[in-house]
């Protein structure tokens, strides 16, 4: 098959002879190099940040009752933690979207565990709801319930920590929260590597701030392009790690911006809007999608799971 030089087709990357695309490879490879050798740097100093002290005897909650943080540790020196969001209530598929993906990435710690460091995940949550969540997602990581226990144990979530221990003495010495976890995601450093990028919203690719549509079991692309911000105020999940949505954009309730979640987390749409909303879309025709999550920006992630809440009751 001959290929036109510099040929291009709507909404795809140009096409050109090996010897050009060559050259613009080798072009990207630089600058790839240099921000490897810059997140090296950023590692070494980050290594180099001092530590806070703080009581690791504070009890927490997990499968086997009250058990101190400094179990956590398993025995080992370092302690990498994920603090989960938590909707309280909320059914199994109400719960922060950004956040499962987050905990879906790293269902084993064992090559954490060979290099000396233990894992766990914790949540504000009550443990009588957190241990049925756990169940249903198939976790095997270890998780706890840090309910009223103070930073920076618990505190704020969506934020990966990690800790260090000399014998009973316990220290925070990292943590990081919005596209700093995106380091745990591996998903994400593959899809960077593919020409349609994570199709999220205002990211640069051939389809900058459209979402396309991949049917589940299919390698097709799109039979469906709706709004971004639709699909997500339409999502109605149909069990881990997939979601249903309106096989027709026109289905799609008009709830798409970042101002309309804003206005709905506080409170100016009214619960009957919200039921005529589910009403809606139940009765909409819908087809099976793999979940895209967008975690832009950690405002944006907020925002999301806002919405999430308010969705769900």
């Amino acid at each position: 098959m001959t290929t036109t030089a510099h040929e291009t087709l709507p909404g795809r990357p140009p096409i050109v002879d090996a010897a050009t695309w060559q050259q613009a490879r080798d072009e990207l490879l630089v600058r790839e190099k240099a921000h490897t050798r810059e997140g090296d740097a950023i590692a070494a100093a980050r290594r180099r940040l001092p530590m806070v002290e703080f009581d690791g005897h504070v009890e927490i909650v997990g499968p086997d009752g009250s058990v101190p943080f400094l179990d956590l540790f398993e025995g080992r020196d370092e302690l990498v933690v994920y603090k989960h969001m938590w909707w309280d209530g909320s059914p199994h598929q109400g719960q922060c979207e950004g956040c499962s993906l987050w905990a879906w990435h790293l269902k084993d710690a064992v090559y954490l565990n060979a290099r000396g460091v233990s894992f766990a995940i914790l949540t504000t949550g009550r443990w009588e709801e957190v241990s049925p969540f756990v169940e249903f997602m198939g976790y095997t990581q270890p998780w706890y319930s840090v309910r009223d226990v103070p930073e920076p144990i618990g505190g704020d979530m969506g934020v990966i920590a990690s800790f260090l221990r000399d014998g009973d003495r316990t220290f925070l010495t990292y943590s990081t929260t919005g596209r700093g976890n995106e380091a745990a995601v591996g998903t994400f450093g593959l899809l960077d590597m593919t020409p349609y990028g994570r199709g999220e919203h205002g990211r640069t690719s051939p389809r900058a701030g459209r979402m396309a549509i991949r049917p589940a079991g299919t390698g097709a692309r799109t039979p469906t392009v709706i709004r971004l911000g639709a699909r997500r105020a339409a999502r109605h999940h149909s069990g881990p790690g997939r979601v249903r949505v309106p096989s027709t954009p026109s289905a799609v309730p008009d709830i798409t911006t970042d101002s309309d979640i804003a206005r709905s987390a506080e409170g100016e749409r009214s619960s009957q809007q919200r039921a005529d909303v589910a009403v809606s879309m139940e009765n909409a025709p819908h087809v099976d999608v793999i979940v895209a999550f967008d975690v832009e920006d950690h405002v944006r992630e907020s925002l999301q799971c806002a919405r999430a809440k308010i969705r769900n009751g």
